[in-house]
């Protein structure tokens, strides 16, 4: 019987490429500062590139940012395979969110190429734009225009906290990677599979090694604008204030009772919060702040986010409040297929799995819009993510990249 092509996985150069690709926008404390279409996130798309021209994989981008990579196959007009993941980060971000899933891909390819296979259907690598949302809201941009969930013109327009527009981002972008061709946005997709770091304790708590990710929970984003008047914080009376810091402090408190779950189960977090003119001595004429909202159950998510609006208002006190949906994206399941070929696979290399529900966002939400679709996950060290303390294994690492490698095989010739 032949070597499985998943036996081709170099488990030392996955891990030698993550720790290249973590010098990238290193930060002093061991994590990673790569935020989308910044610099040091093109700087990571051409050494991504470089990797892939060198295994004689084919180079290409979109108008939305997003970078491809394609492995031939022997059917040019069959419907690729994709997989890959992200390579921006948090501004304090660690090295492996979203940087596996594309480095676990490469590695595959890299794979079926010395197993000396040619499969039938193309796979493309992506490293799609803008996932995280940490400096343009919100995120999984890149994909979301891919699946054509959401218009290019519609991010084009948002704005990072310095004034910057996605459009001016992706045109600055592309000078830098004029080299690489330009092609259509989105296409027909055979499957996508994606890799991941869990995120999340429990595999590395229950002791398996992957994740056969069910789906993804709902989520929807607000930005909540409260408009007040400023004032001298030594003469103006607590009466004819209209004090938007004092309202949004009203409404958060409000939100966070309506928000309470007794089961832990509803993820409610304000993680951005701003204020005008932030001066000692002033009081605040505005305040900007998010609400990023999520559960398991599309009919609660639903319902909570539809009363966010109500709650701000009835909190408002004497000043004005806008409240604007960001996103909106309720609950999914992967089609079982997909998930019964990781299964399959990981039982086939003898490698431990089982069933996870992903409480995080990633792009396979919005692909799954467009063909069938499933998340691969490994083990992080405590569930720590986001966090410069992010931690995974070399030999995780290689597991999962060798799961992803036969599914992707098995998808590629059919």
């Amino acid at each position: 019987m032949s070597a499985p092509i998943s036996s081709y996985v170099s488990q030392e150069r996955l891990w030698h490429r993550h720790e290249q690709l973590a010098l990238i926008g290193a930060t002093a404390t061991g994590g990673v500062n790569r935020q989308a279409l910044s610099p040091e996130d093109v700087a990571a798309c051409l050494q991504l590139v470089e990797w892939g021209q060198a295994l004689g994989m084919q180079a290409s981008r979109d108008a939305a940012g997003n970078v491809f990579l394609t492995l031939p196959g022997s059917d040019a007009d069959a419907a690729p395979v994709l997989t890959g993941s992200h390579l921006d980060s948090q501004p304090t971000g660690g090295k492996y969110d979203g940087v596996y899933g594309v480095l676990a891909a490469l590695e595959a390819c890299e794979a079926i190429r010395a197993a000396g296979l040619t499969p039938r259907r193309r796979i493309e690598v992506v490293a799609w734009m803008n996932e995280e949302g940490s400096r343009f809201a919100p995120g999984m941009m890149g994909s979301a225009v891919f699946a054509g969930v959401r218009r290019l013109a519609d991010i084009e327009a948002v704005q990072d906290a310095q004034g910057v527009r996605v459009g001016s981002a992706l045109r600055e972008a592309a000078e830098a990677l004029s080299a690489i061709p330009l092609r259509p946005l989105g296409r027909d997709v055979f499957g996508y599979v994606e890799a991941h770091i869990e995120q999340g304790p429990l595999l590395e708590r229950l002791g398996k090694t992957i994740g056969v990710v069910t789906g993804i929970q709902g989520k929807r984003t607000f930005q909540v604008q409260v408009q007040g008047e400023a004032a001298h914080a030594g003469t103006s009376t607590r009466a004819e204030r209209r004090d938007a810091l004092m309202a949004a402090v009203a409404m958060v408190g409000a939100l966070n009772v309506r928000m309470h779950d007794e089961l832990d189960v509803l993820k409610f977090t304000i993680g951005r919060f701003s204020v005008v003119p932030n001066a000692p001595s002033v009081v605040p004429s505005g305040v900007m702040f998010s609400i990023d909202l999520r559960h398991p159950e599309s009919a609660v998510l639903l319902e909570l986010g539809d009363a966010i609006e109500a709650i701000c208002k009835a909190n408002a006190g004497p000043c004005d409040v806008s409240v604007k949906e960001l996103s909106k994206a309720m609950s999914l399941e992967f089609p079982a297929d997909m998930r019964k070929r990781i299964r399959d696979s990981s039982n086939a290399l003898g490698i431990s799995h089982m069933d996870i529900l992903s409480t995080a966002g990633h792009d396979a939400r919005y692909v799954h819009e467009v063909c069938p679709s499933a998340m691969v996950f490994i083990p992080c060290h405590k569930g720590i993510t986001h966090n410069e303390e992010e931690s995974i294994t070399a030999q995780d690492a290689a597991a999962g990249a060798k799961v992803l490698t036969e599914v992707l095989v098995g998808l590629a010739l059919s």
